[in-house]
């Protein structure tokens, strides 16, 4: 039959409106809120409990937690009804710890040069989740990851947020920013052929221009902080560890673009000139900082500028140094002159009064070790609580997110670690953590790893 009409079928009319009924329905149905999920809450007994802001040990403690957060602290061995108990009695609690200087997609090795060829970013990812893991569970519940190989890092940060990896909150500064042939240059090394001239999409800068568009570049890939390389650097294959590579108007091209962009910045750093021009050029931070002389340190105390001094990287490569093949034979020659004397200058510039926080370039050495550096800390002359409070504390202020950790406390992120002793009174313990929490989930307890299921 021809139908003549223009208009829908009746027939067609009334489905049309039963089925948008139903849609809407089914929508509405969708929206309408039920029942709140309960919001966890955890009751941690701690037998003592260092508050590292007033800077003292105190005795019983019941840490309250709820959901992410502190919900209180409260004296003795007290919890809300229906909390779930951990019983943490017989030992030590205090904040997650906090490492201000990390690389957690590589670790340095007899092979790291000639892996460069063969692995692909996939590589260097994958062993990453590894770590990240090791890191964790090492008691470091946040780090800032101070240069990658392609980004590689925003994505495990990603995937750790996300909650389908085990790891520390990471911070990451992605690729550093350097100059042509310096530290930050990944082609230092190869031949005329596969060099090539990276530009500012990789970090290579070589003006003030260059500069501004590599944090910029930084900023569009979802980085979370600048890494630059004004000197020169231990592990690549230039042969200078500590020549000045970038110039003041260059590095304060890079922290006035940064600063915009609300990115704070760390700088590579163990010539002394380059630090001076770092901390004139208005860096947050001076990393290493081994050459670092009087003038260097009065300035960054008239700046406000962070140290962050990685002993245990420089006591790492020194003794790597003399391992035949372990590195190529120039950087080994730099390994051998500059390693050892970072422990001197982190002890000099505590004296001086500089500000530290705690960092340790995980990657040059294993990573999992991370807690060496306290007692390298303490060797340096820096008193235990000191040690610990730069890697609390200080470390959160560096990263300015005090608010959120760096202490427990009513309000914060449910970051804790435990070790069975006290750790004020023996550093080393901390190398030896035996529960850890992160953002209330705990990871590790009585010593040994949970099985993570996301």
């Amino acid at each position: 039959m021809t139908r003549t009409s223009v208009g829908p079928w009746p027939g067609l009319i009334a489905l049309t409106a039963t089925l948008t009924v139903a849609a809407a329905s089914t929508v509405l149905a969708a929206e309408a809120p039920g029942p709140a999920a309960a919001v966890p809450v955890i009751a941690i007994h701690c037998g003592h409990l260092l508050d590292v802001l007033a800077g003292k040990m105190l005795g019983e403690t019941t840490v309250v937690i709820e959901g992410k957060r502190v919900r209180e602290v409260v004296q003795g061995s007290r919890s809300p009804a229906g909390a779930t108990q951990i019983d943490l009695s017989g030992q030590t609690c205090l904040p997650g710890l906090i490492d201000s200087h990390t690389h957690l997609s590589a670790e340095s090795s007899p092979t790291s040069y000639v892996d460069d060829f063969h692995w692909n970013i996939a590589d260097y990812v994958v062993r990453s989740t590894i770590y990240a893991r090791r890191t964790l569970l090492a008691g470091f519940t946040t780090v800032r990851n101070l240069g990658d190989q392609a980004n590689e890092t925003v994505a495990l940060r990603n995937a750790i947020n996300a909650g389908l990896v085990a790891g520390p909150r990471i911070f990451t500064a992605g690729v550093a920013i350097g100059s042509t042939g310096g530290h930050a240059d990944p082609t230092d090394g190869y031949r005329n052929d596969l060099a090539g001239d990276p530009g500012a999409e990789r970090g290579i800068i070589n003006s003030v221009e260059d500069a501004a568009k590599a944090v910029r570049v930084h900023y569009k890939k979802g980085d979370d902080l600048i890494k630059i390389m004004p000197s020169g650097g231990v592990l690549d294959q230039s042969t200078s560890g500590d020549n000045a590579q970038l110039t003041l108007e260059e590095i304060k091209a890079v922290v006035a673009t940064a600063h915009d962009y609300g990115f704070t910045v760390a700088a590579h750093a163990h010539g002394a000139e380059a630090i001076r021009r770092a901390v004139l050029g208005g860096v947050d931070s001076i990393e290493h900082g081994t050459l670092m002389d009087e003038q260097d340190m009065k300035l960054m105390k008239e700046h406000g500028t962070w140290y962050v001094p990685t002993i245990i990287a420089g006591d790492y490569v020194a003794h790597k140094a003399s391992v035949p093949g372990f590195y190529p034979p120039q950087v080994a020659a730099k390994a051998a002159a500059i390693g050892p004397l970072i422990l001197g200058t982190a002890g000099r510039a505590y004296k001086a009064g500089v500000k530290i926080a705690f960092g340790t370039d995980a990657g040059v050495y294993p990573h999992g070790q991370n807690a060496h550096e306290f007692e390298l800390m303490v060797q340096a002359g820096m008193p235990p609580l000191f040690a610990i409070q730069a890697a609390t504390v200080h470390a959160a202020e560096l990263l300015k997110r005090d608010k959120d950790l760096g202490s427990v406390t009513a309000g914060k992120l449910a970051d804790l670690v435990a070790v069975g002793g006290d750790p004020v009174a023996d550093i080393g313990l901390l190398k030896q953590v035996s529960f850890v929490m992160k953002d209330g989930v705990v990871y590790k307890r009585d010593g040994r790893a949970l099985e993570y299921n996301p």
